[in-house]
């Protein structure tokens, strides 16, 4: 607790890692939400990972002035989540957030999100869409509690929005979680890493913005097969 008091006196430390791909329409209206949102005791940095986009997503990126990190291939959503991580390691990051890049999240839901890990009640945080009443499209709750059912078989962790993409992780959790997963299965990977290293894991109830544009850009309900065969693999045969 002594620790925590003292990150919060000298101003937490926390990375924000927008991972990107062919997001130059919304990026720029995202990345000016989280520059303006004010966070208590926190020194905020934005990374957006630019994941081999071939519209003008790190251009548009660069003019608002964060951190772009660039692949130059489109490696997933696991990749690029994994040189974000990688990147606020090694800048010695207290607290880091994952916040998806197509306007599905609010910045308003950040302070929450990070305060269990403020007050040492957690590693990870998740911003669960469903805690509440969710405007979440019938197919995805259906797609979603089928991935929530998977990764309680998987991993032993019960969690109402295992796909969500905002999270916060704690300095501990940075330190010990290892991804190793490329795609949209990297979600689920989380899990695993909790339940590996023991950490103390966390939900809060978050709102969640649907448009035509996020559902366009989100994962393809079409995809769950696939994600479901990568995890067996990975689980009981130590594929990737």
């Amino acid at each position: 607790m002594t620790q925590i008091r003292s990150q919060i006196n000298k101003k937490v430390k926390l990375f924000i890692i927008v991972p990107a791909f062919n997001e130059e329409k919304i990026i720029g209206k995202v990345i000016f939400a989280l520059k303006a949102q004010k966070l208590k005791n926190t020194k905020k940095t934005i990374i957006v990972v630019n994941d081999g986009s071939t519209d003008k997503t790190e251009e548009v990126a660069k003019k608002c002035r964060v951190t772009v990190l660039s692949h130059p291939i489109n490696r997933g959503l696991g990749g690029a989540l994994g040189t974000g991580l990688e990147y606020a390691r090694s800048k010695s990051a207290d607290i880091v957030i994952t916040f998806d890049a197509d306007d599905q999240h609010e910045p308003k839901d950040l302070q929450r999100l990070i305060e269990p890990i403020l007050k040492n009640k957690a590693d990870f945080v998740i911003g669960a869409r469903l805690l509440k009443n969710s405007t979440m499209p019938m197919d995805r709750k259906i797609i979603n509690l089928v991935a929530n059912i998977i990764n309680f078989f998987l991993w032993s962790i019960w969690i109402t929005d295992s796909q969500s993409g905002l999270r916060a992780l704690s300095k501990n959790a940075l330190k010990k979680i290892e991804i190793k997963m490329n795609k949209m299965e990297v979600a689920s990977e989380f899990f695993k890493e909790i339940k590996k290293n023991n950490l103390r894991v966390k939900e809060i109830s978050i709102k969640a913005i649907y448009t035509n544009y996020s559902k366009a850009k989100g994962q393809k309900n079409t995809n769950a097969v696939n994600i479901l065969v990568k995890l067996l693999l990975y689980r009981f045969a130590g594929q990737k």
